[in-house]
C-alpha cells in the first residue's frame, strides 16, 4: 500500500517469518505498576505562525477546524497536468484559509469511493467548472503572485509550498509560471531556480529561513514527486524465468537461485524483473542478495538498499527495502522492481544469481523497458498551505536527513501531530514512527488526502456512544472477532473504507473498524456516515495507536500521559471504548510495558486493548482489569480460514478459547469475511469487539 493503493501502509505479516524483523508475538501482558509521568504542555501551548482568519485552533483540540463552507466551487483534476494539479492545490490553501470555497475532485475519488461520495454528504451548494483555469480567474484577488520551483531540484516543490502558505502565493512550474504572469497578470514573486545544490540544502535552507515563521503545531511530509505508474502486469517483452505458484508466507523457500541469461545477451543490456505472484495477500518476492558473472567472472554483486544496488536499480516499482535481517527488497501486490545490467562486450555466458524467498515471479528482457514519469504530488497541499505548515520529506534511514528530521521534531511541543507520511514507505513507516515517538510526535498519514481544507470546514452530528450489543452466555467455544486494519490511516478513512462500507457484505457478521477518532477535528461528515449507518455488527474503534499513530515503547515517559489523555478525550467524544496498539522497536512488535499500558489504563480506560500484529492471538488482563488481546494478523479467505484453524487445534472443549485476527483492510472485504465465518463450524461464534472483551473479562475472572 503502496500502502495506500495495492498494500497496506503496514503489510505487517511479511515480517512475522522466522528472521524476517518481527519478534515473537508475547504469550501474557502484566502491568504492576501505575505510571508516574510528570506534567507536560499540551500540543500547540506554543506556536509561531498561527491560524488564518477563518481557522479555529483551540489549545486542547487536536486538529483545527475551518470556517463553515457556504457553497463550492468544483473541479475535477483527474486530466491534468501534475504541475497543473500543484498550483490548483496551493490556490485551493490560499482560497480555503478564510472559508472553504475550492473543492478538487482528484485520482482516488475517482478511481476509489466516487468522484462526488463525499462531496454530495456536505450538503452545500456546488458549481461545477469545466475548466480548471476558471478558477483561477475567479479567485486571482486572494493570491499575491506565484513562486517557481526549481525542476533540477524536485524538493523545492516544497520549499515553494512552505513559502506559498506564508506569502499567499500559487506554486508553479517555469512554464506555468509564465502562463500566470501574462494572461492572469499573477506575478512570479519568488523564483526558487539554482538557489539549492541538492535536497538536503533545500531543507536546511527551509529550516533556517522559513521555520521561525511556520506554525509549530503540526508538521507535515510529503514527497515532491510521485510516479506516473505504468499500466498493471508484466510486460510482453519480458520472458518468464520462475514462479512460485503455492502460496508462501514463511520464507520456507528462500535460496540462491541460478539462471542462465545467454540467451538475451546481444542487445544494449539485460533487465530483470520481480514481481509478486498472488497480489492480493502482501507476500511477494523479497531479495537479498544479486550477483552476476560474466564467462564466469563475477561482474555485479550487491545486497539490495546498499549504496552498491544504486547503478543497477532501473525501477523500483514501488518496491521498498527493508533492514532485516537479512536486509531485502520487496515489492507487494501491484508493485514490482527490476534490475538492468550491461553486461561486457563479448560476453557469451550470462549467469544470474539470486538469494530470495516468498511468492515471486521472475522475468527477464533484452529489450529497455519503460519507466514511469515523474509529476508534482500534489495531496495534502491545500491543508499545509491553509495552516503554514513547513512542508518537508526527510528520510529518517538517511543520516545527514534524520538529523535534520530530528531537530525540527525537537523544536514542536509534546504530542504534536506529523501529516503525511515517510519515505520509503514500510521501511520508512517502522523508522520514521519510532523516531516521531521519541520527539513525543505522532503521526496521521494522510499523505494521499484530498481536500482536508473542506472536509475540516464540515459540520456533522458527532455521537459519544455506540449502539450496545447484546451480552452473551459465557460459553464453552471458541470465540473469534475480526478487526479492520489502518483505522489511524486518514485517506484510508476518506477512500478504501468508504468503498468496504458499501461493501453487499458489511453487516453480515461482526467486525470491528479501526477508525481515527481525530476524524471528529478533521473529517466529521466522514465519522457522521459511518456511525449513522453503522449496523448492529458494526464497531468503530480507535486505530493505531489512539488519537494517532506511536510505538509506545519509545515515547518519553514523562509527556506520555499527555498523548493518553488526549486519545481518552477523543474516544470518549466519539463513542470508542477500544483501542488498538501497535507497539515496534527496531522494526519488531514489542511487549507494553508496565508504565505505559498503566497509563492507557488510567486515561483511556477501554474496554479492551489491541495489541500488535502478529502470527498467533493471546489474552491476558492488564492491571487485573483490562482486557488486552494480540492480534493474529491475515490477508485472505483461505489464510484467515488456515490461522483461525491453527488457534483453534488442541482445543479441548472445556473451556472458551478466544481468536483475535486483524484483517488486511486492503486485501480483503466483508464479503470475505462472511465467506469465513460461513465455513466455520458450531464450536466457533464470531463476534464484536465489545462482546469479546466482556466474554474475555468474565473468562479470565
Amino acid at each position: 500500500m503502496t500502502r495506500s493503493r495495492d498494500f497496506s501502509r503496514r503489510t505487517f505479516g511479511r515480517f512475522v517469518a522466522a528472521g524476517i524483523g518481527v519478534a515473537a508475538v508475547p504469550n501474557a501482558l502484566s502491568v504492576a505498576t501505575a505510571a508516574t509521568a510528570a506534567a507536560a504542555p499540551e500540543a500547540g501551548s506554543t506556536s509561531t505562525a498561527s491560524e488564518g482568519p477563518g481557522i479555529g485552533w483551540p489549545k486542547n483540540q487536536a486538529l483545527p477546524t475551518f470556517a463553515r463552507m457556504q457553497s463550492l466551487d468544483v473541479v475535477d483534476i483527474t486530466g491534468l497536468s501534475g504541475d497543473e494539479k500543484l498550483l490548483l492545490g496551493t490556490l485551493q490553501g490560499v482560497v480555503n484559509r478564510s472559508r472553504p470555497r475550492i473543492y478538487l475532485i482528484g485520482d482516488d475519488a475517482a478511481s476509489g469511493e466516487g468522484r462526488r461520495t463525499w462531496l454530495d454528504e456536505l450538503g452545500v451548494p456546488t458549481t461545477m467548472h469545466d475548466d480548471a483555469w476558471d478558477l483561477v480567474t475567479k479567485y486571482r484577488s486572494a493570491v499575491h503572485g506565484s513562486v517557481v520551483f526549481d525542476p533540477e531540484v524536485p524538493d523545492s516543490i516544497n520549499v515553494a509550498t512552505t513559502l506559498s502558505g506564508l506569502r499567499n502565493l500559487v506554486v508553479a512550474s517555469p512554464a506555468l509560471a509564465d502562463r500566470l504572469a501574462t494572461t492572469y497578470r499573477i506575478p512570479v514573486l519568488d523564483d526558487l531556480r539554482g538557489r539549492f545544490t541538492d535536497r538536503i540544502h533545500a531543507y536546511q535552507w527551509q529550516y533556517d529561513q522559513l521555520w521561525a515563521k511556520t506554525t509549530h503545531r503540526m508538521l507535515v511530509g510529503l514527497p515532491p514527486q510521485r510516479d506516473v505508474t505504468l499500466p498493471p502486469g508484466v510486460p510482453a517483452i519480458y520472458t518468464t524465468l520462475a514462479k512460485v505458484d503455492t502460496h508462501l508466507h514463511d520464507a520456507s523457500n528462500r535460496e540462491v537461485l541460478e539462471f542462465d541469461l545467454s540467451d538475451h545477451l546481444g542487445g544494449d543490456g539485460v533487465w530483470v524483473r520481480f514481481d509478486d505472484s498472488f497480489t492480493n495477500d502482501g507476500w511477494g518476492p523479497a531479495v537479498h542478495q544479486v550477483s552476476l558473472h560474466a564467462d564466469d567472472q563475477t561482474v555485479v554483486d550487491f545486497v539490495p538498499g546498499t549504496d552498491a544496488e544504486e547503478p543497477y536499480l532501473f525501477d523500483s516499482g514501488n518496491s521498498q527495502t527493508s533492514l532485516g535481517p537479512p536486509q531485502h527488497r520487496f515489492a507487494d501486490g501491484g508493485n514490482y522492481f527490476v534490475y538492468g545490467f550491461a553486461p561486457p562486450s563479448g560476453t557469451t555466458k550470462l549467469t544470474l544469481t539470486v538469494e530470495m524467498w516468498n511468492e515471486y515471479t521472475i522475468s527477464v528482457s533484452a529489450t529497455e523497458p519503460d519507466r514511469p514519469s515523474k509529476v508534482g504530488y500534489a495531496y495534502l497541499r491545500d491543508y499545509a498551505v491553509a495552516n503554514r505548515a513547513m512542508t518537508f520529506w526527510l528520510d529518517p534511514n538517511v543520516d545527514a536527513e534524520r538529523a535534520l528530521f530530528e531537530r525540527i521534531m525537537s523544536d514542536v511541543p509534546p504530542n504534536t501531530p506529523y501529516l503525511g507520511w515517510f519515505a520509503q514507505d514500510i521501511a520508512g513507516e517502522f523508522g520514521g514512527t519510532e523516531l516521531a515517538s521519541r520527539h513525543g510526535v505522532y503521526v496521521l498519514a494522510a499523505d494521499w488526502f484530498e481536500n482536508l481544507t473542506v472536509h475540516s470546514g464540515a459540520r456533522a452530528p458527532i455521537s459519544d456512544r455506540q449502539p450496545s450489543a447484546p451480552n452473551l452466555p459465557l460459553e464453552n467455544r471458541i470465540y473469534v472477532t475480526f478487526t479492520m486494519s489502518e483505522g489511524d490511516n486518514l485517506q484510508y478513512n476518506e477512500h478504501r473504507l468508504r468503498v468496504l462500507w458499501d461493501n453487499p457484505g458489511r453487516g453480515s457478521v461482526p467486525v470491528n473498524w479501526t477508525t481515527s477518532p481525530l476524524l471528529k477535528d478533521a473529517a466529521p461528515t466522514f465519522l457522521s456516515h459511518f456511525q449513522r449507518t453503522a449496523t448492529a455488527n458494526d464497531l468503530l474503534v480507535a486505530g493505531p495507536s489512539g488519537a494517532g499513530y506511536i510505538y509506545p515503547t519509545p515515547w518519553p515517559q514523562e509527556t506520555f500521559e499527555v498523548f493518553t489523555r488526549q486519545t481518552g478525550r477523543y474516544m470518549r467524544a466519539t463513542g470508542m471504548d477500544i483501542v488498538y496498539v501497535l507497539n515496534r522497536v527496531d522494526g519488531r512488535d514489542v511487549d507494553l510495558p508496565d508504565a505505559k499500558a498503566a497509563a492507557y489504563v488510567e486515561d483511556v480506560a477501554p474496554r479492551g486493548v489491541f495489541l500488535n500484529w502478529g502470527g498467533t492471538s493471546e489474552t491476558s488482563l492488564v492491571r487485573d482489569q483490562t482486557p488486552l488481546s494480540t492480534i493474529l494478523g491475515v490477508a485472505g479467505v483461505e489464510e484467515t480460514r488456515q490461522a483461525i484453524s491453527a488457534m483453534a487445534a488442541g482445543w479441548d472443549h472445556a473451556s472458551p478459547r478466544f481468536v483475535s485476527i486483524g484483517v488486511n483492510a486492503w486485501a480483503m472485504t466483508p464479503q470475505d469475511l462472511a465467506e469465513v465465518t460461513t465455513s466455520l463450524g458450531p464450536d466457533y461464534r464470531v463476534v464484536r469487539g465489545d462482546q469479546y472483551f466482556d466474554l474475555v473479562r468474565r473468562a479470565l475472572g
